[in-house]
């Protein structure tokens, strides 16, 4: 099975979300033209994005939402998109990353992608073998529909652990790294957010073969997530999920508390400015 999905599959949902946007927009009496003056895009996106070529972003939707008054029907046929976008075998893990209370995560080599600026998470899709363009756009629009799990009426905690050089490793260029530092200072000051970042200097190689992610929910087993180079894997057996927590447990004893690691990650910026 592929780690991606049927570019057919894809294409059918920008179709239906073109043909949305067409029919709200006409139902308004409003043209292309007059559209793109009030939601401050050109006419030629609306026009591509209503004939099923593009892939819109949520800001886009959001505001033809908006615009047309369209009751949340443009917004949650986005939401469908980029579903449509991920992988079937990471789909499963959707649900569970989205009624999770708490989720846990180690990341030895990237930022983890609740907490990704699009560019950091353009450049990191890009390194995926055979994948075109714009099928990065459309699974970029699936990671960051994911970050709004925080905007949610009870978002959950999240507790992350990075080591130290993922906050060297020059993914995407000066800027775009400059970018998600300040992201992650910002995603710290959060009350919901907690980063600890374990020093290069000690040398750990507890969980350097590859990150996970461990999701609490109410009335349910702990499920955990694991990365790798191929498809990810979902389990909630019981003593896969105590070998991973014990993992977790054993990696956060060498972290830094999170009043040092900001002082890490501030000094990683200034190398990125």
């Amino acid at each position: 099975m592929s780690a991606y999905p049927e570019p057919s599959r894809v294409a059918k949902s920008l179709v239906v979300f073109g043909a949305e946007v067409r029919k709200h927009r006409k139902r308004a009496g409003l043209s292309q033209d007059r559209l793109a003056d009030i939601i401050q895009f050109s006419q030629s996106l609306i026009g591509f994005i209503e004939r099923g070529e593009r892939t819109p972003s949520r800001n886009f939707a959001q505001r033809c939402d908006d615009a047309l008054e369209a009751g949340g029907e443009i917004i949650n046929l986005w939401t469908h998109i980029t579903r449509a976008a991920s992988p079937q075998w990471f789909r499963g893990w959707l649900d569970i990353e989205q009624q999770a209370h708490t989720l846990h995560t180690w990341q030895p080599l990237v930022v983890p992608g609740l907490l990704q600026t699009e560019d950091y998470a353009r450049a990191v899709l890009h390194g995926k073998p055979g994948v075109e363009d714009h099928q990065v756009e459309k699974y970029v629009a699936a990671r960051m529909e994911r970050q709004a799990v925080f905007t949610r009426a009870a978002p959950p905690m999240l507790w992350v652990v990075l080591d130290e050089g993922v906050l060297h490793r020059p993914i995407g260029g000066k800027e775009v790294m400059r970018q998600q530092i300040e992201r992650l200072l910002t995603n710290a000051a959060s009350p919901r957010i907690t980063i600890q970042v374990v020093p290069l200097a000690l040398g750990v190689t507890t969980g350097v073969l590859g990150g996970f992610v461990i999701a609490q929910l109410s009335g349910s087993a702990d499920t955990v997530y694991l990365e790798s180079a191929l498809n990810g894997q979902v389990t909630n057996r019981s003593e896969d999920v105590e070998a991973v927590q014990a993992t977790y447990d054993m990696i956060r004893v060498h972290a830094h508390p999170q009043h040092v690691s900001i002082e890490l990650i501030r000094e990683a910026e200034k190398l990125w400015t």
